[in-house]
């Protein structure tokens, strides 16, 4: 599934590519994605400019002048700027430009094309409803947002009302990074682990950011991310050495998902030094260095 280092790649890459075009045409193969009949969807925004484009969590927000496009790539998927004569053999979508360029829109599983009305964005449920996205997040932010809550801390990192962007491909190398088990309560926190949190937010996503996003996902023009398995520090690593202190990886079920982690470094109990929190900075420069 993509995750803000895939989305906000994919943001930057259409802004760059797509702003000032045109839609003169919309062809609609899968209408169950879209929140509006296929009739009212083309209708919107067709002959609509595109004036912006940016991210918030896993979804893109495409502002024009008839309203908003809304993005949702579900469990995973293709957006690729082509042109008709060679549209992709997958495509649920495609959005055909005044200058002859398209934008194809693939679908794994789950994906959204929503169109919001001109000034009607806050009514939008699925985005109204998002959290800050999470490399947004002051570390005093961080620490009002988990002021109160007695939840898991990984729950938490997952759940896109709290905080948007993360999902179960990150959080472990976050957590690690953080020096947290998945399992230990918000409650539980002190102010100097939920610093190192922030801190581990900042750059468990920011290696996959820096890369393009994850190797299983393609950018706007069909090349894979950058950021591969051996840029992960304890993420689907299971028996192999902790980048700290070589104690092997361990896959444990935290509700309804695995994760990954250090037992000696990510103890279920409160227990953080600066000298453990040192060396998880050291492996993660170390795994910057890897590409």
């Amino acid at each position: 599934m993509p995750e803000l280092p895939e989305i906000a790649n994919r943001a930057r890459e259409m802004r760059e590519a797509l702003v000032g075009k045109t839609i003169a045409a919309i062809d609609v193969l899968q209408p169950k994605c879209l929140n509006v009949s296929k009739r009212k969807f083309r209708s919107a925004l067709r002959g609509a400019e595109i004036r912006e484009i940016e991210s918030r969590g896993k979804w893109i927000f495409v502002e024009t002048t008839k309203g908003h496009l809304l993005l949702n790539l579900g469990m995973g998927g293709e957006l690729l700027l082509v042109d008709r004569g060679s549209l992709p053999e997958k495509r649920r979508l495609v959005f055909d430009f005044d200058d002859g360029s398209s934008l194809a829109v693939n679908f794994w599983w789950f994906g959204y094309t929503h169109y919001v009305p001109p000034g009607k964005l806050e009514s939008h449920k699925m985005t109204a409803k998002l959290g800050p996205n999470a490399l947004d997040v002051t570390r005093k932010e961080l620490r009002e947002l988990l002021r109160g809550r007695r939840g898991r801390i990984k729950a938490f990192l997952l759940n896109q009302e709290r905080i948007a962007g993360i999902g179960n491909a990150y959080a472990h190398d976050i957590l690690f990074l953080a020096g947290l088990h998945p399992n230990r309560t918000i409650d539980s926190l002190s102010d100097e682990e939920i610093d190192a949190l922030w801190r581990g937010i900042r750059k468990g996503l920011g290696a996959s950011l820096r890369r393009g996003g994850a190797f299983y996902e393609k950018n706007l023009f069909g090349e894979p991310g950058r950021f591969k398995a051996k840029h992960l520090l304890v993420g689907y690593r299971k028996g192999k050495p902790c980048p700290t202190c070589g104690t092997p990886v361990k896959e444990i079920r935290t509700g309804s998902t695995k994760s990954y982690i250090c037992p000696a470094c990510q103890p279920a109990g409160p227990r953080r030094t600066k000298r453990a929190a040192s060396k998880r900075r050291v492996a993660a420069g170390r795994s910057r260095k890897r590409s």
